[in-house]
């Protein structure tokens, strides 16, 4: 594993956004974390981005330790616990990590946005994203904010009583269109959560590849 060249994580999700991916060759690129608050893994098709404060040897040395299947080695536990072990930080779900672009006039549902810091899904963003702003609906919540590297992140709640009735997508979409002029949108599922997966890509988020974030403890 080597580390082919200098670049930044922003350039790669840059890259990523326009559906220009690095090279299937089984390489890991080593490149600084954007800033203090999160670590972690972006996993392309036969080749990772780790981003990391940490020193490359140790990382690549870590990576080669993790897993006999040098693919498999940045999203498997060995390396991932390592990382965490190093670094002092917890590690969070591996997510499927999908991107839109903007979408111009109003959102298509009645959102309200509200100033509620005690929220739980605010609470949550908080530790993860600057500038968070939530607006709700009937039954679903839309939070938006600036996470990792600068990016545009969304993330949507649908209660349990609304469930099927396709606000989840209406959510994923009203997000594209809150957009400030020239940006995209990215946003994460936990592949287990089908219904989610569904929604976002029915409102035309496209999949890039697998994240994972460290991020410090509460």
């Amino acid at each position: 594993m080597t580390n082919p060249q200098r670049r930044t994580l922003a350039g790669f999700l840059a890259d990523a956004a326009r559906g220009r991916f690095p090279p299937p060759n089984g390489e890991v690129t080593i490149v600084p974390q954007p800033g203090p608050r999160t670590a972690g893994v972006l996993s392309f098709s036969a080749h990772a981005v780790v981003f990391t404060a940490e020193d490359p040897a140790w990382v690549h040395t870590a990576l080669a330790e993790a897993v006999a299947e040098p693919l498999a080695a940045p999203l498997c536990p060995g390396f991932l616990t390592a990382l965490a072990g190093r670094t002092g930080r917890t590690i969070g779900n591996v997510d499927l990590l999908t991107v839109a672009g903007r979408l111009p006039g109003p959102p298509p549902l009645p959102l309200v946005e509200i100033a509620d810091l005690e929220h739980p899904r605010v609470v949550r963003a908080l530790r993860f994203r600057d500038g968070v702003r939530v607006w709700t609906v009937p039954g679903g919540v839309l939070v938006l904010g600036v996470g990792v590297a600068g990016r545009w992140e969304a993330a949507v709640e649908v209660a349990p009583q609304a469930t099927g009735r396709g606000l989840g997508r209406a959510l994923a979409i009203s997000a594209r269109h809150l957009l400030p002029e020239g940006e995209v949108i990215w946003a994460q599922q936990a592949p287990g959560n089908a219904a989610s997966v569904r929604a976002f890509q029915a409102a035309g988020y496209r999949p890039v590849g697998a994240e994972v974030l460290l991020s410090r403890p509460r």
